[in-house]
């Protein structure tokens, strides 16, 4: 699939955009620790040139904290397309600023910052509204263009798909338009704390917002990874009468419980989710939100599908929310979806006057400053509550597969580099992920 979809973007040409996702070396040779893959199942920590400036308004970080997502989990199984060897992965990350271009005005040498996972350039339509995700001027994809019709913004470390820029699981990273994508960290906020509005805490933020999960609602969730664990907080701090949680792995499903007061419904236990919805709730859900993933059908039907590439994603998600929400009910997609699907009951979506919601990569711009301002500094949420272990940038090769297994229990991590500040107080010790229980 890599190499029919990077001839494609070869034969179809690159589209033009006002920032160069070009990779220059600083001078000297020096060399930094960086995550990259070389094929499915193959991600490997190399010694990579250190970054340096290539277009005036671009930064360079000293990445203080990284992480892995489960939508990183698509690149290392190959399913994301315009993967090329070598590509340095990471879309989660902050740091200090070690290098400023000549035209960046409002950021520092020195100064503690967020990044977003994507790269937006401030001034197309999207961008002046604060949907920084949409940005018209950041990808160069034209394999996107000709698959959706346009294209999202740039995103760090996530293929060629999405305008090949390199990624933040590394230890220095080029940021362009630096003034616009990144966010200045108060120093009361711990790195703990500011890492995760790079993508899961705004990602989650939007899926329950763009849904519209209102006071009084009973809200579904599928998927109990990070994104469905603090989807669930998003929704009891937007007035959910009920939350119910659906996933097969019962450490996910008890956090949830002990975290978010959630109810729980394990679909290895039980065949008929929808059914059991009904049960719980008669007449359905108000609001379901799909916070899972594409790449682990269900059934033999799918697995076959899949297989055979028949099909790049499985429609048995969307199906049951579909099913399990009232009439008129809203289902929100922030699950990360790739392409084509069969099987898709858009039968019982026309017929139930069902909103069908893809809610799109989320606009961190758009909720930055209301999440950290308004949520992690009053102490309404504190998205450490989610971090299970804190991991070497050396080991983030093995915490792939060990993510990719939920070994030992593991949600979130955080990944340090040689220039993080110590554990904050409350959040896990470093660990090596050799040590873990093979659970």
């Amino acid at each position: 699939m890599q190499a029919v979809a990077n001839k494609a973007q070869e034969h179809m040409g690159l589209h033009p955009t006002t920032v160069s996702s070009g990779y220059k070396a600083r001078e000297g040779g020096e060399t930094m620790k960086a995550l990259a893959w070389f094929g499915a199942g193959d991600v490997r920590v190399i010694d990579a040139p250190i970054p340096d400036i290539v277009d005036p308004n671009d930064v360079i970080l000293k990445v203080t904290g990284t992480t892995i997502c489960g939508s990183d989990l698509h690149l290392f199984h190959g399913e994301i397309m315009a993967l090329q060897k070598g590509d340095i992965l990471g879309h989660e990350f902050m740091g200090v600023v070690d290098r400023v271009g000549p035209s960046v005005k409002n950021v520092k040498v020195g100064q503690r910052v967020v990044s977003s996972f994507q790269i937006a350039c401030g001034s197309c339509h999207f961008c002046k509204e604060g949907m920084s995700s949409m940005c018209d001027n950041t990808n160069n994809s034209s394999l996107q263009n000709y698959m959706y019709g346009t294209r999202d913004a740039g995103f760090f470390g996530y293929s060629h798909f999405t305008g090949g820029f390199a990624g933040g699981q590394a230890e220095y990273v080029r940021v362009p338009v630096a003034d616009y994508n990144l966010l200045p960290i108060p120093d009361e906020v711990t790195d703990e704390q500011a890492l995760y509005l790079s993508d899961v805490l705004p990602t989650s933020y939007h899926n329950v917002v763009d849904t519209g999960v209102n006071e009084g609602d009973v809200v579904g969730i599928w998927g109990m990874g990070p994104i469905g664990q603090c989807a669930a907080k998003w929704a009891k701090l937007k007035g959910a009468k009920r939350v119910i949680v659906i996933d097969k792995y019962p450490n996910r499903l008890d956090f949830a419980r002990e975290q978010s007061g959630a109810e729980t419904i394990n679909f290895s236990e039980v065949k008929d989710v929808a059914k059991r919805i009904h049960e719980l709730v008669p007449g359905g859900l108000d609001v379901a939100l799909d916070c899972g993933t594409f790449h682990e059908p269900k059934t033999l039907l799918h697995k076959i599908q899949k297989g055979l590439m028949l099909e790049t994603d499985v429609p048995e998600t969307v199906n049951e929310m579909i099913l399990a929400v009232r009439k008129r009910g809203r289902c929100g997609l922030v699950a990360v979806y790739a392409g084509f699907t069969n099987g898709f009951n858009i039968g019982a979506l026309m017929e139930k006057g069902i909103r069908f919601i893809g809610n799109g990569q989320a606009p961190t711009k758009k909720y930055w400053d209301e999440i950290l301002y308004d949520y992690i500094i009053p102490g309404k949420l504190d998205p450490t509550f989610m971090i299970s272990h804190r991991v070497p940038l050396e080991d983030m090769a093995k915490l792939y597969a060990a993510f990719d297994q939920r070994q030992s229990g593991v949600e979130k991590v955080f990944v340090e580099t040689k220039f993080s500040n110590p554990p904050s107080p409350g959040c896990p010790k470093t660990t090596r992920v050799d040590d873990w229980e093979k659970t």
